[in-house]
């Protein structure tokens, strides 16, 4: 390489060589439901039963199974994707005090930002009243907005002292020293988010949020160059609702409120009301009906793509009937194979098993027209377990426990061991089984590759099995030989970018190896392989190949296999005989 230097010195170079193949194992689950709050159609990445919580409220007794499906995978990792879903019938709460008030819909903060323009008080635009609650469902009804602006002595002191929530504020609003720099004043508006009914909190009357000293000028900043328009603060920092536009009609703002400070500009001039306080509850908040199988689908949809979004584990939903179930579970089947990087997780659809006395056989016929792959695993059963939050039992698919339980073997083992079995495969918080099978009924359904949960007594309730949805012989017809070639396969193609770009040739190639066999022989020291070969020279990449501006290596694995079936046998033997005689002919 020509030196950079124009007269004798001594240049420094660095070429970096470093590259590896990445641990990658990461355990992230997904799953769409029905919940009572929380953004609509977006990934929401969940890390407890808390989170979960907070992010889309307690359950009611018609969206628990949804909810525990999710807290339940949570029991046994900390990475969970939850995509809240809909039905027409879903809208928010909103503070419209107006007759004939529309309805609204908003689903998350993109959806806010397209559907804007159309919050205002004009005729034909939608009538949202100046506070809208920040996700759909009944739960917004429950809340209050209560505020203060400064009122038309300037100092708003007389109406403060009067207002419920004065002694959560250092003072009255008044004048921001932004308004007050341009000639204008009285700009300033203190706001309360409060949980009304007791919905959010279990206490009626509970303080949520609090904003002290915003504006009502869209240009308003504070003293660092923060926005302090009380309708961009919202937005921004509110957990429960979303600013609408300036209800002059309905509450005390002056109709200059919303238009940025000029001199002797007054915004109290034309309040419509005397006073400078009030309160406003919304109403009008919807929760969705039961989810069909386009919500499940379009939920699904936002993990089809592995370059936006890492997931090992697609958790199909609860279904009641064997046509939707099959049609999502088919529809997640595809995405797994396109992605070849995870795998679905289902039970069988609810009546099937639930209340249902002819299970085994409902269950082989649900999974009958189930896309067979092995990027499918099927166990056959639901779990009964405690709503603490309605003091009820429910049952819920044993799918997300199932998917837990794998994510939990990558913690204690790794993905190329078998989830199944007392030592990996016992299930946590669980009452009871919907039933549990009996030795010839789990032959019968693992024969078509359902995995049954059992209650062995004196072992618990354990997953008894780990075939895959494969239906011919293969050595991917187990879980942990499937898992073991995702968990390489998305490795080494992420160490294989090193080469992209590179030149094809003898020195590009030995790095590629050299990078690779370290990796798969620490998986064959941690049991996961029996043995290996990485082939990338001119034998396959030959002159054709490198003319095609390819790269080709072939990566020769010989996967560990998980003991499904033990065989002990107790000989007798007479007392005179050699052991060495018999060891051998049984």
């Amino acid at each position: 390489m020509a030196t950079t230097l124009n007269s004798p010195g001594i240049a420094v170079r660095e070429i970096d060589l470093s590259g590896v193949v990445p641990s990658n194992t990461t355990s992230i689950g997904a799953i769409v439901g029905n919940y009572r709050w929380g953004p609509v159609g977006i990934r929401s990445l969940i890390s407890n039963e808390k989170d979960l919580v907070t992010n889309f409220g307690t359950p009611t007794a018609t969206s628990s199974v949804d909810f525990h499906s999710a807290a339940y995978f949570l029991k046994y990792t900390s990475n969970l994707f939850v995509t809240r879903q809909i039905t027409s019938a879903a809208y928010n709460a909103t503070s419209n005090t107006q007759s004939g008030a529309d309805t609204v819909l908003v689903k998350n903060e993109d959806h806010y930002n397209t559907q804007y323009s159309g919050f205002g008080a004009d005729s034909g635009e939608v009538n949202s009243g100046m506070f809208i609650a920040k996700y759909p469902g009944t739960l917004g009804n429950s809340l209050k907005v209560s505020f203060c602006v400064a009122n038309a002595t300037g100092t708003g002191a007389e109406d403060f002292a009067d207002w419920t929530y004065n002694e959560l504020f250092d003072g009255a609003p008044g004048t921001s020293d932004y308004a007050d720099v341009r000639g204008a004043s009285n700009d300033e508006i203190h706001l309360v988010v409060v949980d009304e009914n007791g919905t959010f909190t279990g206490t009626p009357g509970t303080v949520l949020e609090k904003f002290a000293y915003l504006s009502v000028a869209p240009s308003a900043k504070t003293s660092d160059g923060s926005t302090n328009y009380v309708g961009n603060v919202l937005n921004n920092a509110s957990n429960y609702i979303w600013f609408g536009f300036f209800d002059t009609a309905a509450l005390p703002i002056g109709a200059d409120a919303g238009s940025n400070p000029t001199t002797g500009l007054d915004y109290t001039e034309d309040l419509v009301w005397t006073n400078a306080l009030s309160s406003v509850s919304l109403n009008g908040g919807v929760d969705s009906g039961s989810l069909g199988t386009a919500q499940y689908i379009t939920g699904y949809d936002l993990y089809a793509d592995k370059e936006t979004v890492i997931v090992d584990f697609l958790i199909a939903p609860d279904i009641s009937t064997v046509e939707a179930h099959n049609t999502v579970v088919n529809n997640l089947i595809a995405s797994a194979v396109l992605r070849k990087d995870c795998v679905v997780i289902a039970s069988p659809n609810r009546a099937s098993v639930v209340n249902n006395t002819g299970i085994v056989d409902d269950t082989v016929t649900c999974f009958g027209n189930v896309t067979k792959s092995s990027y499918l695993f099927k166990d056959n059963n639901y779990l009964k377990v405690y709503d603490k939050y309605n003091d009820q039992y429910i049952y819920i698919p044993a799918a997300s426990s199932t998917a837990g339980i794998f994510a939990a073997t990558d913690l204690v083992a790794a993905p190329f061991f078998s989830p199944a079995g007392p030592r990996r495969g016992q299930y946590m918080g669980i009452t009871a089984l919907a039933y549990s099978a009996t030795q010839s009924e789990r032959d019968t359904l693992y024969k078509v590759g359902i995995n049954s949960i059992a209650n062995i007594p004196g072992q618990g309730i354990m997953l008894y099995g780990d075939k895959t949805g494969e239906a011919r012989p293969s050595a991917f017809d187990r879980i942990n030989v499937r898992r073991l070639f995702l968990m390489i396969e998305r490795a080494i193609a992420i160490a294989a970018r090193n080469v992209m770009f590179e030149f094809n040739d003898e020195f590009t190639r030995a790095e590629f190896v050299n990078i690779v066999e370290p990796y798969l022989r620490n998986i064959k020291g941690r049991r996961g392989i029996y043995d290996f070969r990485v082939v990338c020279d001119d034998t396959n990449n030959t002159p054709d190949v490198i003319d095609n501006n390819e790269f080709i290596a072939s990566i020769f694995v010989k996967p560990a296999r998980s003991i499904n079936y033990v065989t002990l046998n107790f000989v007798a033997v007479r007392t005179g005989a050699s052991f060495e005689e018999v060891v051998g002919t049984i």
